[in-house]
Formats: C-alpha cells, structure tokens, sequence
C-alpha cells in the first residue's frame, strides 16, 4: 500500500530499494539506452579512426601516384628530346655525307684532268724526243 501511494505521486523503489522519480522499467530502459548510445559512439568514433587512415593512405597512394606520373613524363620529354637530337645528328651526318660526295667528285674531276695533262705532256715530249 505504501508502494501505490508512493507511485501515485510519481516516486518508486528501484531493485536495491533506493527511492526514484522513475518507474523501474523506465529507468532500465533509460540505461539501456545510454549503454546502446555509447556503443554507438564507441563505434562511431572507431569508423572515423578507420576511415581517418583510408584517407591518409589515399593521399600517400595519390602522391606516389603523382611522382610516378611526373618521373614518367619526365622520361618521355627526355626520350623526345634524345629523338630530336638523334635527328639532327643524323642531318648534320648526312650534309657532311653530301659535302665529302661532291669533295670527292671535285678530287675526280681534277685527277681526271691531271691524267690528261700527263699524257698530253708525254705526248709533247715523245714528240720533242722523236723530233731530235
């Protein structure tokens, strides 16, 4: 009879027979609840741990990546300007090619009319020699 006059002013006796403004089953809810809570949060705050190191790990991973993708198109610009090089090497080859070609025509030429020079100046001295 003291517990229904008790609970009908709002006041009741709990497991260990302390007195509480809420009812028993209100008050189990109400720990349930805030244990639910922080489990949650617990677990909240563990994703966000979790998720914290993904995203640093991505950042290293987007860096590398960043490297790798300036070493390689630096090894690209140094293989187009070794090409470009190459190139004009090979020009400078074949002009110097063309020059030593018209070089040894020039030194053709000039033999070809030393020889007849020679043989025209064997000739005028088999003749002066024929004609003593």
């Amino acid at each position: 009879m003291a517990q229904a006059a008790l609970g009908s002013a709002g006041l009741h006796f709990d497991e260990l027979n302390k007195l509480r403004v809420l009812e028993p089953e209100v008050a189990a809810q109400t720990v349930q609840l805030r244990e639910e809570c922080r489990a949650f949060v617990d677990k909240t705050e563990e994703f966000q741990k979790i998720v914290g190191s993904l995203i640093e790990l991505v950042d290293q991973l987007a860096k590398a990546a960043e490297s790798e993708k300036m070493k390689a198109i630096g090894a690209r610009n140094l293989l187009k300007s070794i090409a470009k090089q190459r190139e004009a090497q090979e020009q400078q080859l074949q002009a110097l090619i063309a020059e030593k070609k018209m070089q040894l025509e020039r030194y053709r030429i000039e033999y070809e009319t030393l020889c007849k020079i020679e043989a025209d100046q064997n000739e005028f001295i088999d003749q002066f020699i024929f004609q003593k």
